[in-house]
């Protein structure tokens, strides 16, 4: 789970760091400042890495998706707690403020 969890973090810092590099420094409506983009990239890291290391959420399906401090979870879990625990799980990060829940549970 270790060898999982390095390849995700090393995987996104690599990601951000080409989307950084590609981002424009103004903030709008339907634009990120590149502070803001960072911020996202951060907390999706963060909320990841939260629901990959609990040991009651057994799931490599859940995507999760940050745009201005709100997260989006989709994917695929096997029961309504799996979802419920994602969604708490996402909303303890700090500087989360929302979570939308769009977890399908099969």
């Amino acid at each position: 789970m270790n060898k999982l969890r390095l390849i995700t973090i090393f995987l996104l810092s690599f990601v951000l760091v080409i989307s950084v590099s590609l981002t424009g420094c103004a903030s709008g409506k339907k634009h990120e400042s590149t502070g803001e983009f960072f911020d996202d990239a951060v907390l999706t890291t963060k909320v990841k890495a939260s629901i990959l290391g609990d040991s009651r959420l057994k799931v490599l399906q859940i995507d999760v998706e940050t745009y201005k401090g709100v997260v989006q979870l989709s994917g695929f879990v096997d029961t309504t707690d799996a979802a419920n625990r994602a969604v708490e799980l996402a909303r303890r990060v700090r500087g989360v403020k929302m979570v939308n829940n769009s977890l399908i549970v099969k």
